[in-house]
């Protein structure tokens, strides 16, 4: 995915740099013009919760949708830019990433972790048009692939459900109450824990890079329908929350977090998986699967951050550009 990705981000440009060169001085202010869209996309997610990271893991059961406004500008013949502000929500699950029988997948069945996460992103991306249109808007051409690339900004919030006495051996007072928990001011992997060598606290605000490739067609004079592809490369390994290994719970109950009983259940959900469990070796009530829950079992794999990707249909509505006429003296 990273060499497939690097080569695509470097082909866009290359082809935005020779675009606007060659076009720069043969397209008129009169021929520029706006638009305004909406789009209903679907949205999913590749990480840790899914059979491998890549887009053969694609799972139709954990698509989720997602939704968006935009502003779009021609500034040459083949080049717009776009501003876009869209909500959706990605989602994974242990139990449903995988089928019970591959066997190569059990160890997530065990580890049996889910989430889910509402995502805000603001972007603004360049798009180039496959073919150009030198006219007005009116004389556009019917269809017209293109590909884009740019910058984003998104808010995320990843969050984790449990159910009150699905951990089994714990008592009233050692239990949580039923209902959905922010995962991030937890600390989930000891990011508040009172120990050494855990991670710090991720950023629930972060940074990515937009790009896909996508087909416009004109429908009217003023309205365009366009269907894209878009995936979103982030510099976050915590969209789902998971990325180093097990922390110590007796740590995580004994350190900052902003609820350390809730941090400790939702950090290891092993015990709910229904495979037979041990103790804690640390001492507190939550047992857990062997080989996870204690310091150091392997949760997540942070050698690669988590992407996600959107698509879908977008309806596009031309703002007809007004032309002066000259005035006579």
């Amino acid at each position: 995915m990273k060499k497939l990705s690097t080569l695509f981000l470097l082909l866009i440009a290359v082809v935005l740099v020779t675009a606007i060169d060659a076009d720069a001085q043969r397209f008129t202010k009169r021929k520029r013009y706006g638009s305004i869209g909406v789009s209903l996309n679907a949205m999913n997610y590749f990480g840790d919760i899914v059979p491998e990271p890549d887009f053969t893991s694609l799972r139709f059961k954990s698509t989720r949708p997602n939704v968006g406004l935009s502003y779009t500008y021609r500034f040459y013949p083949r080049v717009s830019g776009r501003a876009s502000l869209n909500w959706g929500r990605i989602t994974g699950d242990d139990m449903k990433s995988a089928s019970e029988n591959e066997g190569e997948n059990v160890g997530r069945f065990k580890r049996n972790l889910s989430f889910r996460n509402d995502i805000v992103e603001l972007s603004g991306v360049a798009i180039i048009d496959l073919f150009e249109n030198r006219s007005f808007y009116r004389r556009r051409p019917d269809f017209v692939p293109y590909g884009f690339v740019g910058l984003a900004v998104f808010h995320h919030n990843p969050k984790a459900y449990y159910e009150r006495g699905s951990h089994p051996g714990l008592s009233g007072n050692q239990d949580i109450p039923t209902g959905w928990y922010e995962l991030q001011p937890l600390g989930t992997e000891g990011q508040y824990a009172n120990g050494e060598g855990y991670p710090t606290p991720y950023k629930r605000l972060q940074v990515s890079i937009p790009f896909g490739l996508g087909v416009r067609y004109r429908l009217d004079r003023n309205w365009d329908m366009s269907f894209e592809v878009g995936w979103r490369k982030t510099f976050t390994d915590y969209l789902d929350d998971v990325s180093t290994d097990h922390a110590s719970k007796a740590e995580i109950l004994a350190g900052g977090g902003s609820n350390p009983k809730a941090a400790a259940i939702l950090a290891d959900r092993s015990a709910e998986s229904g495979f037979a469990t041990r103790p804690d070796p640390s001492g507190t009530p939550y047992s857990s699967v062997p080989y996870y829950g204690e310091k150091g079992d392997i949760r997540g794999n942070n050698s690669d951050k988590d992407w996600y990707i959107v698509s879908g249909l977008s309806v596009n509505y031309i703002l007809a550009p007004r032309i002066r006429s000259p005035k006579f003296r």
